[in-house]
């Protein structure tokens, strides 16, 4: 729009999004945080500094949490697939399909939000007997828990939400899906906090940035994402996956196809082998050096605190200095 213009005088800025940490972090991962970075860690949340102390907390006991955390929402889950059963006379295949086979010792992928095309959320689907063969592993087992809404007038975001759901009721995945209905902030808070990695999976470049994201990374669950929206920024290399096919294609499904084998890929060789590897301790120290980088890296820089010091410096400030008097 100014290609005259060098880019620091461009009159177009941003602040990347933040979340509320006191919000959206879970109370047993609070007190670790209590006990390891001192009471006060929420005043200091947006020092990066602050954080390297976790590089030093136990891995028995951040293992501890994370386990505690997973088994909340597996205990909610049942829970709430009971309450369909007993009060709203549910058949079966909903009690199936709410998450009652899945096994809160296998590792878990969590996909939450507002169902729409760009979103891409049947891309884990591309190839079903791939992904069969990932979820029904006898021995590194991993399962997918799903949840969200489409808007009313998205017709084509129905038809993706319609299409996942019928996915959680196909014996071809030998019930390692689930979808989670009447998706709320209450049923976000246990889905952030209890799965193991968080997937994202847009088309680039339409991701505007990617809450959901950060609110699952500070709480130890590791972002699986496009190099789009917030994960262009927060992605190290070392916190989390980048899905990434390869492919510039014009033709979507070219694309598709090429993201989706990357996602594959990732899984097999990659994310499951890391999670099942156990010392003689039963803990997994790569997956567990995998999480401390997520909340490392990520809690002070996606912060709620540092969104609003970030406004407060490059945009409120400086156009409360450059106010003109108004003559009277």
């Amino acid at each position: 729009m100014w290609p005259d213009r060098p880019e620091e005088q461009v009159p177009v800025g941003y602040v990347t999004n933040g979340v509320h940490v006191p919000t959206w972090i879970a109370p047993d991962l609070a007190a670790l945080f209590s006990k390891h970075l001192g009471s006060d860690w929420l005043e200091r949340q947006d020092d990066p500094a602050q954080w390297d102390a976790l590089l030093n907390v136990p891995d028995e006991e951040l293992w501890a949490v994370r386990q505690s955390l997973r088994r909340y929402l597996f205990v909610f889950l049942r829970e709430r697939a009971r309450n369909r059963w007993a009060v709203e006379r549910v058949g079966t295949p909903r009690v199936v399909a709410a998450g009652t086979l899945l096994d809160p010792d296998a590792l878990t992928i969590g996909y939450a939000r507002r169902f729409t095309g760009y979103k891409r959320p049947e891309l884990i689907f591309s190839n079903p007997e791939r992904l069969a063969a990932i979820l029904s592993s006898r021995e590194r087992p991993v399962q997918l828990v799903f949840a969200g809404k489409s808007h009313p007038a998205d017709d084509t975001g129905k038809h993706h939400l319609q299409h996942v759901y019928r996915r959680a009721l196909d014996p071809m995945f030998g019930g390692r899906i689930a979808f989670v209905d009447d998706y709320d902030l209450h049923v976000a808070h246990f889905l952030v906090q209890g799965c193991d990695i968080w997937l994202n999976n847009p088309r680039k470049p339409l991701e505007a940035s990617g809450t959901s994201g950060m609110k699952a990374a500070i709480n130890g669950v590791p972002h699986l994402s496009i190099g789009d929206g917030w994960w262009a920024e927060g992605y190290n290399n070392r916190n989390g996956w980048l899905i990434d096919g390869g492919s510039n294609d014009p033709n979507y499904d070219v694309v598709d196809h090429a993201d989706a084998n990357a996602l594959y890929t990732l899984l097999e060789q990659s994310i499951v082998p890391a999670f099942y590897e156990r010392d003689a301790n039963g803990i997994p120290r790569q997956w567990l050096a995998v999480i401390k980088e997520s909340i490392r890296t990520v809690a002070p820089r996606f912060s709620a605190r540092r969104m609003v010091k970030e406004y407060v410096q490059r945009m409120y400030a400086p156009a409360l200095e450059q106010r003109v008097p108004v003559a009277r």
